[in-house]
């Protein structure tokens, strides 16, 4: 690939200010030290962290620019680690780094002991020459959009800092925003590299299974939840997916299709046919304002040479209705494996410390979906046999059209304050997680799922979901390559923060 050329600031606090690609090239042509690049980011974040509360367990200075200066003298002798060399990366609080804890935002921090090992994509970022100076801030477990928890506080808004950050990547996705990290890890289940980037006006992926695999204690049924990048230009967004990506017998149903292509951004977009979503033809509450942001942002596809077509509902002959199928499904799928997740901590001292949504989904184990009795067997292989009937309704989908897409929130940042709308447009929200309903096809699926910037409302953002064909995470790199250099969303409207 061809990286940016740049050359040295005369100002060194702006070096935050570079994509994570322009920094990589600055690192290893020397024209900044490690040293300086990780000074800079420190004081960055000395400034703006106080505001937003996105990096938490950060590690003293004194030690961080040692392992700057360790970086520095491994380049002087030769030895370049990798594109990620002398980066300053804060890890999400649900993964392992060796020497710090993993509160999972529940476990008191004077009592959460330093991991002894990295998570495997760790190990990956610390091989590309990442140094971790932290983590990134997540709700407790990584349940709710809403980034709080009682070990840290609350995460804000980039843009607003009395809104929410969303989550559960909020900490990452504000971190990225902010240039306080220059690129980002997070995980998602139900929107959770969706739904935060598209409330602080960044790229994020929920890439293909198996894509980028993780060696969870475990591996074969747990599909939910992945991990995947977040990042500013669709060019970091790829360097990080490429380097987390590849096969590992650790994680025996990780992809072996070689990752090297990832990074290989085109521009064929010109043709390509899309099927706007919305509000699924108005079963999905959502708030005009998000509608009306999203519509609006689809006229850049149009200006690419791309067809759009709005479509009210999606075709049943699979046997899938939205109106009767998509909540029951996602509810059983959600509470089988989440619930199992909730159960270690429910079964430990740590009970009584779990929040009522945690409970919520434990209780979904003995209770149900539909209320009538506990999960069964019989359950979960009638619930995966929708999954299959949706699977197949977009397979249909998907001989006519390139892309599906809807907005990643059915409403705007709310109050930091909130723990959840209770409402949208005076429909009840029957959960904690029901308001985020128009994130569950894409975790269904398991098809690839690209967040990208749509625009702003009343001054807060608010982004586009874009669904492919499975393993076609490069053509999603690909539109986001495109749109960024149409609509320029990232670079045109900084977040207040960084201009004061």
């Amino acid at each position: 690939m061809n990286w940016p050329k740049v050359s040295r600031p005369e100002d060194l606090s702006r070096i935050p200010y570079w994509d994570a690609a322009e920094l990589s090239a600055a690192i290893r042509a020397r024209i900044v030290s490690c040293v300086e690049v990780m000074t800079a980011y420190l004081d960055h974040i000395d400034k703006i962290n106080p505001h937003v509360n996105a990096i938490v367990s950060l590690r003293t200075r004194p030690e961080l620019l040692a392992e700057a200066r360790a970086k520095d003298n491994l380049l002087a002798s030769g030895e370049y680690q990798g594109w990620m060399h002398g980066f300053p990366q804060a890890v999400k609080d649900l993964a392992d780094v060796a020497g710090l804890p993993t509160t999972y935002g529940l476990i008191p921090a004077a009592e959460a002991t330093p991991a002894t090992a990295d998570s495997l994509f760790v190990a990956r970022l610390r091989t590309a020459g990442a140094i971790f100076i932290g983590k990134t801030n997540t709700p407790q477990l990584g349940l709710g959009s809403q980034t709080y928890n009682t070990v840290f506080g609350t995460t804000f808004n980039a843009y607003d800092q009395t809104k929410t950050a969303g989550g559960s990547s909020g900490g990452a996705a504000v971190a990225v925003a902010l240039r306080m990290v220059p690129v980002a890890d997070g995980s998602d289940f139900m929107g959770s590299l969706r739904n935060p980037p598209g409330w602080n006006n960044v790229l994020g992926l929920r890439p293909s299974y198996g894509r980028v695999p993780s060696d969870d204690s475990e591996v074969f049924i747990n599909q939910g939840g992945l991990i995947g990048p977040v990042a500013r230009t669709a060019l970091d967004l790829a360097l990080l997916l490429h380097t987390m990506s590849g096969y590992d017998d650790r994680a025996p149903l990780s992809n072996r299709q070689a990752p090297g292509h990832l990074t290989d951004l085109g521009d064929a977009v010109q043709g390509k046919r899309v099927a706007w979503l919305g509000d699924l033809g108005g079963y999905l509450p959502m708030e005009p304002a998000v509608l009306d942001a999203t519509r609006a942002a689809l006229e850049h596809l149009t200006g690419l040479g791309m067809t759009v077509t709005h479509l009210d509902e999606l075709p049943t002959s699979h046997g899938f209705q939205v109106s009767k199928d998509l909540w029951p499904t996602w509810l059983t799928y959600r509470h089988w494996l989440s619930g199992m997740e909730v159960k270690i901590a429910y079964d430990s001292p740590l009970r009584g410390l779990l929040k009522p949504e945690a409970l919520y989904e434990y209780e979904g184990l003995t209770v149900g979906a539909d209320g009538n009795g506990p999960l069964t067997a019989i359950d979960i292989h009638t619930n995966s046999t929708k999954r299959t009937s949706l699977y197949l309704t977009f397979r249909e989908l998907f001989e006519t059209y390139d892309y599906v897409m809807l907005p990643t929130a059915q409403v705007m940042p709310f109050d930091a304050a909130t723990h959840w709308p209770r409402s949208i447009q005076s429909v009840e929200m029957s959960s904690y997680h029901r308001w985020m309903e128009v994130a569950t096809i894409g975790t269904l699926i398991n098809a690839p799922t690209l967040a990208m910037p749509a625009g702003f409302t009343q001054g807060l953002p608010i982004g586009l979901q874009v669904i492919a064909r499975n393993h076609e995470d490069q053509s999603l790199l690909t539109l986001a390559h495109v749109w960024e250099r149409k609509t320029r969303f990232v670079q045109r409207h900084l977040p207040p923060l960084l201009t004061m």
